[in-house]
């Protein structure tokens, strides 16, 4: 499911999202081909090309605004911030065949409740590419260039004419939703103030924390179909322990990790992973203002996050007392579509996106963001 990197290695920022970890155990993406998302009316929205200088590189997005905007009146607008992997503003990664869409998606939702949107190629995706951060001799690359992109996309946003700061909200997807807790909860120096949050299939849980789940479930799906033996298995997971322990004690990993192993801890991923670790969301859930509005989605589809994992981030945001929308979903998928089957098969087919996370949406930002 993975594309290599220059070096032959998975770059941690691909990590998170992926039903496979391990190359012995992966297996191969769905392929299709989605149709465009609903949108407004032609000529009632427009989508503009807009770019900006964050992490030494200009970073390349999209906002979507009306083609008239409102006389006088302030426009309620949205950041929205891709999961992990090389994955770009309108949500799709090469690492899976055919179109994901997801965050286009609900860019167009958002439009038709009259909230304009900004939404962004991060780096290693789409018009930004890597920049500064490719190449052979290129330095590691830890969570700053991440954080900064997504603080001065939510810049650029409350810049734009007829933008209501005062109603400035930050949507993230599964991944993204780490940096919409970084935003919401104040966390990233200088960044505009956010009103509202939305976290869509969110990272409920310590980095890797998640990958270690994700990395347990292979393993057992590996002795259940007889591809590792209960001696590999035991191996694999000591030595998975051993390079949790050693990156959280020192942000190193140990001497030596095992092959199998090798494409999730070497030394370009070293330092993304013990950064992106040290930040547990429900701790940045709990440092949020009081009566924060709040929107979480989960699906019992969901391969990648459960409902159970997003009960601790619901947690941290009880405790913030913030104004909190659960919405456990039905049959959809970690990629927002309609689709039951509990595999990533149909992450990149023409699948419709979830019309019960459209209709939480729409109350969501009716209350959170309304139009004035």
């Amino acid at each position: 499911m993975f594309a290599s990197s220059p070096r032959g290695r998975v770059p941690a920022w691909r990590l998170l999202g992926a039903v496979a970890l391990l190359g012995a155990l992966s297996a191969d993406c769905g392929a299709g081909v989605a149709p465009p998302p609903a949108a407004a009316s032609p000529g009632e929205w427009v989508e503009e090309e807009v770019s900006f200088q964050a992490a030494g590189m200009t970073v390349y997005g999209t906002y979507r605004r009306p083609a008239r905007p409102p006389a006088g009146r302030g426009l309620p607008a949205v950041l929205l911030v891709a999961g992990s992997g090389p994955t770009d503003r309108d949500g799709n990664t090469p690492l899976v065949q055919g179109r994901l869409d997801s965050l286009k998606a609900v860019a167009g939702w958002l439009s038709e409740d009259g909230v304009a949107s900004l939404r962004y190629d991060k780096l290693d995706s789409g018009r930004t590419g890597a920049g500064r951060y490719g190449g052979p001799g290129a330095e590691a690359i830890g969570l700053a260039p991440f954080e900064q992109q997504a603080a001065a996309a939510l810049g650029h946003l409350a810049a734009r004419p007829g933008v209501d700061r005062a109603r400035l909200g930050v949507i993230g997807h599964s991944e993204g939703a780490l940096f919409a807790l970084l935003l919401a909860a104040g966390r990233i120096a200088g960044a505009a103030p956010v009103h509202a949050a939305g976290l869509l299939e969110p990272l409920a849980d310590r980095y890797l924390d998640v990958i270690g789940r994700q990395f347990d479930a292979q393993v057992a799906a590996g002795l259940k179909g007889g591809t590792v033996s209960e001696g590999k298995a035991a191996e694999l997971r000591r030595a998975y322990a051993e390079a949790v322990r050693s990156l959280r004690a020192s942000g190193t990993l140990p001497p030596e990790v095992p092959r199998e192993l090798a494409a999730v801890f070497n030394p370009g991923t070293a330092r993304f992973l013990a950064e992106a670790d040290r930040h547990d969301p429900a701790r940045l859930a709990a440092a949020l203002k009081p009566g924060t509005p709040v929107l979480v989605s989960c699906s019992d589809a969901d391969i990648q996050v459960s409902c159970a994992d997003v009960t601790r981030l619901t947690a941290g945001l009880a405790e913030a007392r913030a104004a909190t929308r659960l919405v456990r979903l039905s049959g959809v998928s970690h990629v927002l579509k309609e689709d039951p089957s509990r595999t990533p098969d149909g992450y990149g087919r023409p699948l419709p996106f979830s019309a019960e996370l459209r209709r939480a949406l729409h109350r969501f930002t009716a209350t959170a963001l309304p139009p004035r």
